[in-house]
């Protein structure tokens, strides 16, 4: 029963199914949802951070599971426009999971508000949300830090291998590193499973957690 159930909400919505498999610590234990993702840090002309663009393309069968029920003037053509309430139920439930988006300035947590200039494309059958995530107020910072992952590991956030992560308009000589989870490797697995087996799985996905470090002059 629970699994028609969560089938029925990732035929709706993302984060819903999220919702609905928060509580089942069995969900905890791998990914149900598979995400491709690049992001661009945006910073505005006085050289602040304003906020994460993010690109989130969907696994084959997640994007197949939401399109159904969608209908379109073209069959197996999915305009933006008949994409757009589907877009709109995604970014706007995403604020209960913190926009899977967490950022400090130097140590220091940034909150942002809710995603702007989002949309979703259709191609070669795979569904990809864009949107922009502006911080509640534009920082200036020599040593930022982004992280992108699901505390219930319930999704799996994979950056794509070419140009996973860009900045915009960063003021001259800021650089940036990024790091992938480190999941392949015995110690991160190893702690991972002790986490989870010890019931703590609040933020189990903290360990595959990719992270962005920028450090400006």
């Amino acid at each position: 029963m629970l699994g028609l159930l969560r089938l029925a909400v990732i035929r709706t919505a993302l984060a819903a199914a999220l919702t609905l498999s928060a509580g089942v610590a069995a969900a905890h234990a791998h990914p149900h949802v598979w995400i491709t993702a690049t992001s661009e840090l945006v910073y505005g002309p006085d050289g602040a951070l304003t906020g994460v663009r993010h690109s989130w393309a969907f696994d084959d069968m997640f994007s197949t599971y939401a399109l159904q029920g969608i209908e379109t003037k073209q069959k197996g053509v999915y305009t933006r426009e008949e994409l757009a309430p589907l877009a709109q139920t995604n970014v706007e439930s995403l604020k209960e999971f913190a926009f899977f988006t967490f950022a400090k300035a130097e140590g220091k947590k940034q909150k942002f508000n809710d995603p702007v200039d989002y949309y979703l494309d259709h191609n070669n059958g795979v569904l990809t949300l864009h949107f922009f995530l502006p911080l509640k107020a534009p920082v200036k910072s020599r040593e930022l830090a982004v992280e992108v992952f699901d505390p219930s590991y319930f999704i799996d956030f994979t950056f794509a291998d070419k140009d996973p992560v860009k900045l915009a308009g960063a003021p001259a000589g800021c650089a940036f590193k990024f790091e992938r989870p480190n999941d392949g490797t015995a110690t991160a697995q190893r702690m991972s499973e002790d986490n989870f087996l010890s019931g703590d799985n609040s933020n189990y996905g903290a360990m595959f957690a990719n992270k962005i470090e920028v450090k400006c002059p």
